[in-house]
């Protein structure tokens, strides 16, 4: 029998209290009315409904994560903050991820170390999204550090697996219907890979495009801040809201790699079943040559990440020596006896790399790819393989995830990706492509 997200959130539901959301409380007195009303799940649902529907929109998600939250464990602390502005964004609740400052709100990087720490003031993103109106309802898990060491959340389809990381928290929370947006960050596939895990739509901007102030890095190079929603319209619409020029429809031909990128079976076959459903819709795919650069790219990704992040996070294991969350430890020890010639290779690379797929997308202006490996791995401790989406992130090219419709089983996501700046292009093919799913027949991923 096929089992839907819908009917594992109805029967896993666990009620009880979870510690840091006993402040919706004071919040919203009236929650309990919450329940006779539908549950908005998408952010066009809420982008279309009245003020007083906002309100009980709100109270139906602090009810909603303390149904949930036990089960699922994607949040910090759930601390909803009054709305401070009117704007495209009025009443309409967000969550982000732990290692973005947040005043008077927990701030703890995913790690122990950090535990009870507090934030002071508030980052560039949140200062934009709460000037459009949005409100801030809490902080959401990350993997220590943003690293590998995951945290506690699993993955709302199936709990025995792992949501992906390190935005574990933001994808799952969205996958939930906890709130119809979170932000999140990617250094490697940090976004996009969870956003395949939980089967929502994840989008990585153009590099430097979401403002990084008062967000903890990994890697100057290569940290990016982006958005999960529900569906690829739910991403465009946001987009918008957030003040960046809509696209416009086009007409072009999309790229596909021949190879496909190696990846798992379940995976493999996903892809290809997509590309020919997508085929048979009218979408025209060439096939480009590029996984050969694509696993150079990864390599290269991770060059940066190791020698940046040793360099940044230096201090911390001087700080905390054995305590230190030992994945990053490592990550210091190892990044900092990679010479400096080894990362300006890398860098230049990457510099050619860009150069080579500006002439790509000339004639294939979005590249699409797996966006994962594949399905989301069992277990909490494996965070899954980010080299589906760490090129693009080497690239600092726009690059987004949405589910593809397959039969039964977990979660798979097809990876958009175009030219730096191409933003609106990419979320508009998103919205083209996601069309073409719902209109056509579901795929089999084995």
């Amino acid at each position: 029998m096929k089992r839907t997200r819908r009917d594992f959130l109805r029967t896993s539901a666990v009620v009880g209290t979870v510690a840091g959301i006993s402040e919706f409380v004071a919040f919203s007195p009236q929650a309990s009315s919450a329940v006779e009303s539908p549950h908005m799940k998408t952010l066009t649902e809420w982008l279309r409904a009245d003020h007083e529907a906002r309100k009980r929109g709100v109270e139906d998600c602090l009810l909603r994560i303390r149904e949930l939250e036990p089960s699922i464990h994607a949040w910090v602390q759930v601390k909803p903050e009054n709305p401070t502005a009117e704007g495209p964004l009025s009443g309409i609740p967000f969550g982000v991820k732990d290692i973005v400052e947040t005043r008077g709100m927990a701030t703890e990087y995913g790690s122990p170390l950090y535990k009870g720490r507090i934030g002071s003031e508030d980052a560039a993103i949140i200062q934009d999204v709460r000037s459009r109106g949005a409100i801030l309802l809490g902080k959401t898990v990350t993997t220590a550090f943003a690293y590998r060491t995951a945290g506690p959340t699993r993955n709302p389809w199936n709990l025995e697996h792992s949501p992906g990381g390190s935005s574990s928290g933001s994808a799952a929370a969205v996958a939930a219907g906890m709130v119809p947006f979170t932000i999140g960050e990617q250094t490697r596939g940090s976004m996009l890979r969870p956003a395949s895990y939980c089967g929502v739509a994840g989008f990585k901007p153009t590099y430097n495009l979401l403002p990084m102030q008062g967000v903890l890095p990994v890697s100057k190079s290569l940290d990016t801040l982006g958005l999960f929603t529900h569906t690829p319209a739910d991403m465009l619409a946001l987009w918008k809201a957030l003040g960046h020029p809509p696209g416009r429809e086009e007409q072009f031909a999309f790229g596909a790699p021949d190879p496909i990128p190696d990846c798992e079976p379940e995976m493999a076959n996903a892809f290809r079943q997509a590309l020919v459903l997508l085929r048979r819709a009218g979408v025209d795919i060439k096939t480009v040559d590029i996984s050969e650069m694509l696993g150079k790219l990864d390599l290269a990704n991770s060059t940066l990440m190791f020698y940046e992040g040793a360099r940044f996070h230096e201090p911390r294991l001087k700080e905390f020596g054995p305590r230190l969350d030992p994945p990053l430890a490592d990550l210091i020890r190892t990044g900092l006896k990679i010479p400096e010639g080894k990362y300006d290779e890398a860098r230049q690379y990457i510099a050619s790399s860009r150069i080579r797929l500006a002439e790509i997308f000339k004639s294939t202006p979005v590249i699409l790819t797996p966006a994962a490996t594949g399905p989301a791995p069992m277990g909490l401790s494996d965070t899954g393989d980010p080299r589906m989406n760490a090129p693009w992130t080497a690239l600092g090219t726009p690059a987004m995830s949405i589910p593809m419709p397959v039969a039964i089983g977990l979660p798979l996501g097809l990876q958009l990706t175009a030219g730096l700046g191409q933003d609106s292009r990419v979320l508009e093919a998103a919205l083209l492509l996601g069309e073409r799913f719902d209109a056509g027949p579901r795929i089999a991923s084995s």
